[in-house]
Parts: C-alpha cells; sequence; structure tokens
C-alpha cells in the first residue's frame, strides 16, 4: 500500500543552476497549494498545516536560494533579488508540471508570490495571505529605520546586524503577544544558526536592500488585485510588530469580497494558532475554490 495523503515527502532538484528543496505532500490529483514562505524561516515553518491540508489538497513547500535546505550559492554567482527568486519559483513550478494553483503567502513569501502571480494570473486559483504585506500603511515602526539603510546603507551598516540577530529573531515569533509562553524558542534558535552559516550575512543583507522594490511594486500588486479579484484569503496575527493591523485590512480596498480575519497571533500565526489558520483555510477553499 502507498503512503498515506498527509505523508511528507522531501526533494531536492536543480533548478536555474541552484539545487532547491521542497516538501511535497497530497494527492498530485488534488488541487494544488503552493506555500511560499517568510524570512528568516524556511518551508518547515508549514509543517503544522501539512497534516490537516494534505487530506485534501496538494502541498508544494519549497525553500528559497539561500535559505533552508536549498542552496545557498554566493551573491557573485546567484543575483539575490526578490525578481530572482520568484523566476526561480516558476521554474520550479514549471519542472514539477504543476499548471493551477493557490498561492499561500506569509512575509517573503508577499513579494516572491505576487511577482509570480503578476506574470501568471491565469494560473492563480486563490491567494492566501498570512501578515504578506502589500500596503505601506502596513509597514510597522521599524520599517524607517530600514528606508534609512535603503537610501543608504554605507551609512547604516547596523541595520543589518540587528536585523540578523537573536533577538531580532525572537521578536519576530512573539511580537507584542501577550502569550509568551506559547512560543517555542527553538523556533527562533534554529532559525538564528541558519542565519549564522558562512555566506549568509552576504544574502541577506542583499536581499533586505532589495526590499525596497517591494514597496515601490505595491501599486503594481495592488491594481493586478483590482484587476483580477482573485479568492482571497487573510489571517494575520494582530500582535505582528513588522507588519501591523492596517496592512491586513487594506486588502479590502482591492478585493471587497476578500475574507480577513485577524488572528491572537504574531508574525508567524503558525506558533500560536495553527488549527485555526488550518481550519479557516480549508472552509475557505471549501467554498471559494472555483472547481
Amino acid at each position: 500500500m502507498g503512503s498515506p495523503p498527509h505523508h511528507t515527502s522531501y526533494h531536492t532538484v536543480r533548478v536555474d543552476e541552484v539545487d532547491i528543496f521542497y516538501r511535497e505532500a497530497g494527492e498530485r490529483s488534488a488541487p494544488t497549494i503552493v506555500l511560499l514562505h517568510g524570512f528568516p524561516s524556511s518551508s518547515r515553518m508549514y509543517a503544522p498545516l501539512f497534516p490537516a491540508l494534505a487530506q485534501r489538497y496538494r502541498l508544494i513547500a519549497p525553500d528559497y536560494p539561500g535559505f533552508g535546505h536549498s542552496g545557498a550559492p554566493a551573491p557573485s554567482a546567484f543575483t539575490y533579488t526578490f525578481d530572482h527568486l520568484a523566476e526561480t519559483m516558476e521554474s520550479l513550478l514549471e519542472a514539477l508540471g504543476i499548471e493551477r494553483y493557490v498561492l499561500l503567502m506569509q512575509d517573503y513569501g508577499g513579494p516572491v508570490g505576487f511577482r509570480i502571480a503578476l506574470r501568471n494570473s491565469e494560473k492563480v486559483a486563490a491567494i492566501i495571505v498570512q501578515n504578506a504585506n502589500a500596503y505601506r500603511e502596513g509597514l510597522g515602526a521599524k520599517w524607517a529605520g530600514i528606508a534609512a539603510y535603503w537610501a543608504d546603507p554605507a551609512g547604516h551598516p547596523g541595520i543589518v546586524e540587528t536585523f540578523l540577530s537573536l533577538d531580532a529573531a525572537k521578536q519576530r515569533h512573539i511580537g507584542n503577544s501577550p502569550n509568551p509562553e506559547r512560543y517555542d524558542p527553538d523556533s527562533w534558535t534554529d532559525e538564528h544558526a541558519m542565519l549564522t552559516r558562512a555566506g549568509v550575512r552576504e544574502i541577506q543583507a542583499a536581499l533586505l536592500y532589495d526590499y525596497r522594490t517591494n514597496v515601490a511594486a505595491y501599486p503594481a500588486w495592488q491594481a493586478w488585485l483590482r484587476a483580477h479579484r482573485p479568492p482571497t484569503l487573510v489571517l494575520w496575527g494582530r500582535y505582528d510588530p513588522s507588519f501591523i493591523v492596517p496592512g491586513a485590512l487594506a486588502y479590502a480596498r482591492d478585493v471587497p469580497d476578500a475574507e480577513i480575519h485577524l488572528l491572537d497571533a504574531g508574525h508567524f500565526a503558525l506558533d500560536e494558532q495553527a488549527d485555526q489558520v488550518a481550519a479557516r483555510i480549508l472552509d475557505f477553499l471549501d467554498r471559494r475554490l472555483p472547481k
């Protein structure tokens, strides 16, 4: 007998001259959800969703170049921009023969996913947003310092060190949650260990600098939402100080029937509300996924 549908398998394929790792679960004939992870995480962040979602859907969760178990070539050998990350993820989907999919986007998954969506509108069946920002009003206070770094990287070297620090990794998870005891410290210690690997600082500094292109692209992403009105589910951890609640509510401007839920969670909502997230995704897709 074969493995049950929720069994997760782990793969590495060569895409665009870099090894790309991905997790897969569910029946291959089922509708596909592509799960795009955030910073400084990897496809591992979605592991709590796999048992529930894989009962009905095929799940593909890749690690970007420079993250998780994917290859991490030096910036001299691979251009670390969000454009390039999105192109590599598109190439992965093409290599896997996936022609239609739901995009589940968290944090960095937003810039990657929206770029994919703009180039492949006919392939996007729905979008699920988990603290993936697309509006200026969603940027928390820390982004003022990062904007200063974008304007003058050499003059603000401390921004990168702070961004990659253990304290920052912890803060991304706990945020302003009144329930810090619910958060597993392995989450941020493991992520910080990945950030301290040889060569990773240069990779992440390049992406942090390139993040300015995402803010510049917000109007284009919003125009795409207005033009295509995809079935949209927004699940937003209200205790996230980086991407704040107005960024969640703003999706309703461009997709009036977007389903928006504010969760008692931080930036990584699965840390605190994995069961609720899974239930809302299943309910949403059951009702809204084009048949």
